[in-house]
């Protein structure tokens, strides 16, 4: 038998996790080498030069579904980028239109006119997210957030997007401030933040740890909660940790 790695000596050494490798066997994009009788799965060295194409064409933006055709030879490599390149510019069309929908918003605030709801959120698509989000948490918490979304209107989403910006200033402030998270003022935040999320899906104590971790660990959600103030991802993370431990434990 030649040299076999764990599932997660492959998540450590490539930078991904085990949940992410373990969605690629199940959907018959990476099967591992072998598993063995304690139930682990082993990756020889023909699965990591499968697994290292499968992330080069994953840093091209090719979905999963584009990958695996690839893989299987039912489309070349050329007419998967060619496909890609027409959905590359699809995007850039979107963010076209988000550029000219923040503009108008800007336009609005400064002269005070305000503008129509569908121009505020022309551009916006939380369906690039599904993957992730069914990968992550279930094809059935995806659905059951599409539908909330659809089930809030305009003035609900308007208001939920108010609150989310007042929360994420609110933990801003106070991480200036340096109170700490233990505080009645802060919990009463991480309490508000925790309906908010429960808007589209009810977190326990363990999701919900694991939801504001993401916030400091993936750089993209870290962004939009350092925009409020350095330091209030984390802040938000451990408010977080005692939160889940006194409410929802």
């Amino acid at each position: 038998m030649g040299r076999e790695w764990t599932i997660q000596q492959v998540a450590r050494a490539t930078g991904t996790t085990s949940r992410t490798l373990r969605h690629y066997g199940e959907i018959g994009l990476l099967p591992a080498s072998r598993t063995g009788t304690n139930g682990y799965r082993y990756y020889d060295e023909a699965a990591l030069r499968r697994l290292q194409r499968i992330l080069l064409l994953r840093e091209l933006g090719l979905g999963l579904a584009a990958i695996g055709d690839v893989l299987a030879a039912r489309v070349g490599e050329e007419g998967a980028l060619t496909a890609h390149l027409a959905q590359l510019e699809e995007e850039a069309a979107r963010i076209a239109r988000l550029t000219r929908s923040v503009r108008r918003t800007l336009a609005g605030l400064r002269t005070g006119e305000g503008i129509a709801v569908e121009e505020m959120f022309d551009g916006f698509d939380a369906s690039r997210y599904e993957e992730e989000v069914v990968e992550r948490w279930g094809r059935a918490a995806h659905e059951d957030g599409q539908r909330a979304w659809r089930e809030l209107g305009e003035a609900g989403r308007r208001a939920h997007l108010a609150e989310h910006e007042a929360v994420g200033a609110g933990l801003a402030a106070a991480a200036a401030r340096g109170d700490a998270v233990e505080d009645g003022a802060v919990q009463e935040l991480v309490r508000r933040h925790h309906a908010w999320v429960s808007v589209f899906w009810t977190p326990d104590a363990a999701a919900y740890r694991a939801l504001t971790r993401g916030y400091v660990e993936d750089e993209r959600f870290r962004a939009t909660y350092e925009a409020f103030g350095p330091g209030t991802a984390e802040y938000l993370r451990r408010a977080a940790d005692v939160f889940a431990q006194r409410a929802l434990s």
